[in-house]
This record gives structure tokens, C-alpha cells and sequence, in this order.
């Protein structure tokens, strides 16, 4: 693992700081804030974008949806999606695509971590999954 650990943050954690979402909220935003003084590079794969365009614009409004992302764009780089992705993800025959597209875009970054809630939906990941306060104890500056 390189100085900085590279993390891909699933959009569970994007959301629980964007709606300030409790009880998650603290930890998420703590993980976010690694990145954003640079203590951590992090990532957000191409298709969480458009998810959280569609999630934001439906809740927030159109306008703020597009605040919302050109702020997240300052903060955290693009995981591509492509053909190689995809055909990851299908290879790994989850049930959840959705997931599998996240651990795939992970995996081809590579990221050191995928960040996430919901660590029981990536069982036998090629990396490793932790939940923010997992995350936040290793990696958090002394």
C-alpha cells in the first residue's frame, strides 16, 4: 500500500454526508474529510455519479443535484467504468450487479479499501471492505 491508502466510497457514504444522514453521518463525513486534506485519494466510481445526480435531482432539485456533484468532483477523482469493468463484475456472478460494479471498479483502480455500510454485500472481494469507523481506525492521522 502506497503513503496514502486509495479508497473507492460506495454511494451510501456520499449520501450519508450530502443528506446528513444520522447515525452515519460523523463517520462518513470523517472518512470525506481524510480525503479532503489529503491524507487518503479517494474515488467514487463513474456510475455512482449518475446515481447520485438521479437520487439528488429527485430530492434536491436539478440545480443543486449539479452543485452537489461539481462539489464532489472537487474532492474526489472518477473510477472508470468500462468494458473491463463490467466484464469483472459479471465474472464475479453476485446478485447484486450494483455491487459487483462498485468492487470491480475498485479492484481495477486498485484501490487499497472499498468503503461501505453494507460490507456483507461484498463477501469474497478482491478488496478489502471496511465501514467508515473500521476505516477511520486505521487509517485516521494521530
Amino acid at each position: 500500500m502506497a503513503d496514502k491508502p486509495r479508497i473507492l466510497l460506495d454511494a451510501n457514504i456520499v449520501l450519508d454526508v450530502l443528506a446528513r444522514r444520522d447515525p452515519h453521518y460523523a463517520a462518513s463525513a470523517a472518512v470525506w474529510a481524510l480525503v479532503e486534506q489529503g491524507h487518503a485519494d479517494g474515488f467514487l466510481a463513474a456510475h455512482t455519479l449518475t446515481t447520485l445526480h438521479y437520487l439528488l435531482s429527485k430530492y434536491q432539485g436539478p440545480a443543486q443535484a449539479m452543485i452537489n456533484l461539481t462539489k464532489l468532483l472537487r474532492v474526489f477523482r472518477v473510477a472508470g467504468v468500462d468494458q473491463a469493468v463490467i466484464d469483472q463484475a459479471l465474472a464475479f456472478g453476485w446478485a447484486d450487479f450494483e455491487d459487483a460494479v462498485q468492487m470491480a471498479a475498485a479492484f481495477n483502480l486498485p484501490a487499497d479499501y472499498l468503503i461501505t455500510r453494507n460490507p456483507k454485500d461484498f463477501k469474497d472481494a478482491p478488496v478489502r471492505v471496511l465501514q467508515p469507523g473500521d476505516f477511520l481506525a486505521l487509517h485516521s492521522p494521530r
